[in-house]
């Protein structure tokens, strides 16, 4: 089994954001107006697109979004490698200091995994509950 992560364009995010995230609503609920404007990587395993991630840069905050693996094939790891690859990115690029997402309340033990820390901030969209997590990755105030 080969497994690559690479970065791709949005149009490839677009079909397993929908089919993961917002099966019932329509193709272009899914997009997002500055998706052109992202950094998207995808895990292929055996050349299939089985997981997308969009990272979103502005100064040194940076948020990740539509994070979504193949309902066949999570449980598996691939989220967890692509979110890692995703934060050894940010990491290596020296230059963004926080990491942020809006995270689905259900989902918000996976992010612990990574650091992230829930914040008492959280809000509602067509009935789910989500909450913003997030990371620090350098003291700004300390400069380093």
């Amino acid at each position: 089994m080969q497994i690559e992560i690479r970065r791709i364009q949005a149009q490839e995010t677009y079909h397993l954001r929908h089919e993961v995230m917002w099966p019932d609503r329509p193709l272009d609920f899914i997009k997002l107006d500055n998706d052109e404007d992202g950094i998207h990587f995808g895990l292929f395993k055996n050349n299939d697109i089985v997981s997308v991630v969009s990272l979103f840069v502005n100064g040194h905050s940076a948020q990740f979004r539509k994070l979504a693996t193949k309902t066949s094939e999570q449980s598996k790891g691939y989220g967890r490698r692509l979110l890692q690859y995703l934060i050894n990115y940010v990491e290596g690029e020296g230059k963004i200091h926080h990491l942020w997402c809006n995270a689905r309340v259900d989902k918000a033990g996976f992010y612990k995994h990574f650091g992230m820390k829930q914040t008492d901030r959280t809000f509602q969209k067509l009935g789910q509950d989500y909450c913003i997590m997030e990371k620090y990755f350098h003291d700004i105030l300390n400069g380093t």
